[in-house]
């Protein structure tokens, strides 16, 4: 007996031991294999905050998302670093809104290899409005050029604005990222869907509000909601260009302010991430109250933080648009 328990002991002991080496190496290999899940997702690069809001509500947790345009940084007029070009490189997906907003888009692209990198150009398919500018009036037109002398064309390209083609976007954004993960296509369909279905009934809110007003004319800094204004049947006049750093004539702001005095204006509309210096000038000499419309051009990091989003933004501005729109 004593022989056999001299016999079993060391025989337990390797027992033990192979059975704790191969839960260490239990444990590693999930260790392991957790890193490699992580090393495998998508990682998704958008240029400014409608294009990463939209794309964060499709991929949820499937992806990395990440914004190259600062928060709270105006986009328009800028240009990336060699530090965002090397990021768009290094990434699996690439998002941004449309060539006439990211004027820098093109020549990034032609500096980087995209046979590695899925391009999504968000607004693919969506017809522009072209703003044509003549003696100091605006215009818009959609789907129609000119070449008659005086004009100044611009193509708008604020089309995120306009709940329905914002729905475009999630659907062109969805499309190219089913693409580029076919493993996750499905989920990514399901959620762009689901996120659909929101920008639809915040559609009908702005719908809903507006069917019955009686002054459908508002006034604003920046140029920025054409596509807003011609879903619901409204008139926006602006008082800059396509680009809320624009500065009108002296004649332009005159003529302003004897419009708003004739047709009983009492509000001007300024974007809070931009100078407000303009918008406040016609408001003293037109006697106006002013008020924030935003592009959500640029949502900051303590905004995003509190829960801001896109269609909170655009509620807000629903709310601050009933003050004209009555």
């Amino acid at each position: 007996m004593k022989k056999s328990k001299r016999l079993f002991l060391p025989v337990l002991g390797i027992v033990m031991f192979l059975l704790l080496s191969a839960c260490g190496n239990t444990d590693s290999e999930v260790e392991e294999n957790n890193s490699n899940e992580e090393k495998t997702k998508l990682k998704v690069v958008t240029t400014f905050y409608p294009m990463y809001d939209f794309t964060k509500n499709i991929v949820k947790d499937n992806a990395e998302v990440s914004m190259l345009i600062p928060a709270g940084t105006e986009p328009h007029g800028f240009e990336p670093s060699a530090k965002i070009v090397a990021a768009i490189q290094e990434a699996d997906v690439f998002i941004y809104n449309s060539e006439e907003m990211e004027t820098w888009v093109p020549d990034t692209l032609e500096a980087i290899d995209t046979t590695k990198v899925t391009v999504i150009n968000a607004s693919e398919g969506i017809e522009f409005i072209e703003k044509t500018e003549i003696e100091g009036h605006e215009h818009a037109e959609e789907g129609h050029e000119h070449a008659e002398e005086g004009h100044e064309h611009a193509i708008d390209p604020h089309v995120w604005l306009d709940p329905v083609l914002a729905q475009a976007e999630v659907d062109n954004i969805q499309s190219g990222l089913a693409k580029a993960d076919k493993e996750n296509a499905d989920i990514y369909k399901e959620n762009a869907s689901k996120y659909n279905q929101k920008l639809m009934k915040l559609d009908q809110e702005f719908k809903a509000t507006f069917e019955n007003a009686e002054n459908r004319t508002f006034i604003t800094q920046h140029a920025a909601f054409a596509y807003l204004a011609e879903r619901y049947n409204l008139t926006q006049i602006s008082i800059s260009g396509l680009s809320p750093e624009l500065e009108p004539s002296p004649a332009k702001l005159a003529e302003l302010s004897k419009y708003a005095e004739k047709n009983n204006v009492r509000y001007i509309y300024f974007e809070n991430n931009a100078s407000s210096k303009i918008a406040e000038t016609l408001a003293r000499e037109a006697n106006l109250e002013l008020a924030v419309l935003n592009p959500i051009e640029g949502v900051t990091q303590k905004e995003q933080d509190a829960g801001v989003d896109y269609i909170q933004v655009m509620k807000n501005n629903l709310e601050s648009l009933k003050k004209s729109i009555q």
